[in-house]
């Protein structure tokens, strides 16, 4: 997968749709930015776009993703090989569910998936050097470049979606102290039951990322 680098951008999320709906790409592409000024985060809100920080979207084809990956959990799936990617280099960072990059009980990014045409297209605003208020940085050093790098490669791997779950599911418990939103309510996420296709159970409801 190619990586686009830019200087600034107002969302490489959207700058990374309009591409696609404009017929600009044909395959796979990473768009990243050293400033962003207008980021999409969940429920729409703004992700705030601190010099520094990891601002990354990338598009794939829908056909290209593993044959046993349902599109309702691609978040955990593409934010799990981030996580990975970060453990091999010994942070502790795990991933709130189903899209939240958390250090201990504090937020340092998050992942937003969507489809646009015949792509499945993923952003990700990391705070690797720079936080706002009440969120907190990588607790590792690494260059923004080497960490895409590594990122793109193990993306490239295709591991199935089994692979991937099978590990997600054993720190699942971390979820336990925190909350999450469903139809604009907020959920505690003490009692969810964790389903092989990446859904929870809450008071006998079925709940997808759907983000």
């Amino acid at each position: 997968m190619k990586i686009f680098y830019l200087k600034t951008v107002n969302s490489t999320q959207k700058y990374l749709k309009n591409l696609i709906l404009e017929s600009e790409i044909k395959e796979s592409l990473a768009v990243a930015s050293d400033i962003q000024t207008d980021g999409i985060g969940s429920r729409d809100n703004t992700w705030l776009g601190l010099d520094g920080n990891l601002f990354l979207s990338f598009a794939i084809k829908l056909k290209d993703l593993p044959d046993d990956l349902k599109l309702e959990s691609a978040s955990i799936y593409f934010a799990y090989i981030l996580k990975d990617t970060l453990q091999d280099l010994e942070s502790k960072l795990w991933l709130k569910w189903p899209n939240d990059f958390y250090i201990n009980n504090k937020k340092i990014g998050g992942m937003i998936t969507t489809v646009v045409k015949d792509f499945i297209v993923c952003g990700v605003g990391l705070n690797l050097v720079n936080s706002p208020q009440n969120f907190t940085i990588l607790d590792i050093k690494i260059q923004r470049n080497e960490l895409l790098k590594r990122y793109i490669k193990n993306i490239e791997k295709k591991f199935t979606w089994k692979q991937i779950f099978s590990k997600y599911k054993l720190n699942f418990y971390l979820n336990q102290k925190f909350y999450t939103h469903n139809k604009k309510l907020r959920i505690s996420l003490e009692d969810a039951k964790l389903q092989e296709d990446g859904s929870i159970i809450i008071n006998n409801e079925r709940i997808y990322s759907l983000r």
